[in-house]
């Protein structure tokens, strides 16, 4: 949601030396992408860190920070890494030290909830840099990646004239996020009756336990990726081999959205405001609960009914759908 930012800064400084500090676990996101010149790891939750940081940074010697987080801590970070000009929103107790930055927009005494790409690229817009008229998420991958792709769905049994349906069950979020896998499982079953179709289950760090659970519960011939370990940069191709993506709310939606892949998403505790962008070949079931947002990483009240109430069956009816327009 945020590429639309890097976009509009390499557009307007085409000759500046752009770096991005990320966390080393999401450098798989950026990578290959055209708008970066360096790609360094922001871990600056220990002293370590944070000098290792600061050393990456003065020897590009940027003369300008601006941060996409919230929090004070990574104003900090720049800070001590030497940046003479931070911009950001002016949130926290940060906003007395910034360089500049816009307002928050309030209500209610609360921040309003904004569509996360137009919240970030309000950044651009109070530096006076030119926004495009459509913003839209994109990705890159290199032909060595696709062709690590191809040879995993090659492994996998995977022709490309098969269709394709990919299943995310898990969120690095929290449990609340996740529809329970008793759903996926039957979904998976009833997908393989009725389609002629490849069912990948697609599994990231921490979620083995979850597929496995999906696998064990279901007759259908599930393709667990759980072993290949696919991070973040070969994840990419992987989505956009695929015909339909079924999701909860999070990160792989966000790959789907920027290659057009259709998805499905499974929300239950967050509010749709925030991903309402770019949403023409999504597909948002939420159930309408006096509970709901909550934002909680576990069901506050124990029934987790905003996930146990969207059905099998009703994911299945629309997968149907999709699939016949497509």
């Amino acid at each position: 949601m945020a590429t639309p930012v890097f976009e509009c800064l390499r557009q307007s400084y085409p000759k500046a030396i752009i770096t991005a500090c990320v966390r080393p676990y999401a450098k798989g996101i950026l990578q290959d992408s055209p708008w970066f010149d360096h790609i360094i790891d922001c871990d600056d939750k220990s002293l370590e860190g944070i000098t290792n940081l600061r050393r990456q940074l003065q020897q590009i010697k940027p003369q300008t920070g601006i941060l996409l987080t919230n929090t004070t801590h990574s104003w900090l970070t720049f800070k001590i890494a030497g940046i003479p000009r931070i911009y950001g929103y002016k949130r926290n107790l940060r906003k007395y030290f910034l360089s500049g930055g816009p307002q928050p927009e309030m209500e209610n005494g609360k921040v309003r909830p904004l569509p996360m790409q137009e919240y970030y690229l309000n950044i651009c817009r109070y530096l006076g840099l030119g926004i495009p008229e459509k913003p839209r998420p994109s990705l890159y991958f290199s032909s060595h990646v696709a062709a690590q792709s191809e040879e995993l769905l090659k492994t996998y049994g995977i022709t490309a004239s098969d269709k394709v349906v990919g299943l995310n069950p898990g969120a690095s979020f929290g449990a609340s996020k996740c529809w329970p896998a008793e759903y996926f499982a039957k979904l998976a079953d009833t997908l393989q009756s009725e389609l002629n179709c490849k069912l990948l289950l697609l599994v990231g760090p921490g979620e083995e336990k979850i597929a496995a659970a999906i696998t064990s519960e279901s007759k259908a011939r599930i393709i667990n990726t759980a072993s290949d370990k696919i991070d973040l940069a070969l994840l990419k191709p992987i989505i956009k081999r695929c015909n339909l993506l079924i999701t909860n709310d999070t990160g792989p939606r966000h790959y789907a959205v920027a290659f057009n892949i259709p998805n499905i998403v499974l929300m239950g505790p967050t509010n749709p405001i925030y991903t309402a962008t770019n949403s023409e070949s999504s597909l948002i079931l939420q159930r309408d609960l006096p509970c709901v947002p909550c934002h909680k990483k576990t069901c506050p009240l124990g029934h987790h009914a905003c996930m146990r109430e969207i059905t099998p069956d009703m994911v299945s009816a629309q997968v149907r759908r999709i699939l016949q327009e497509t």
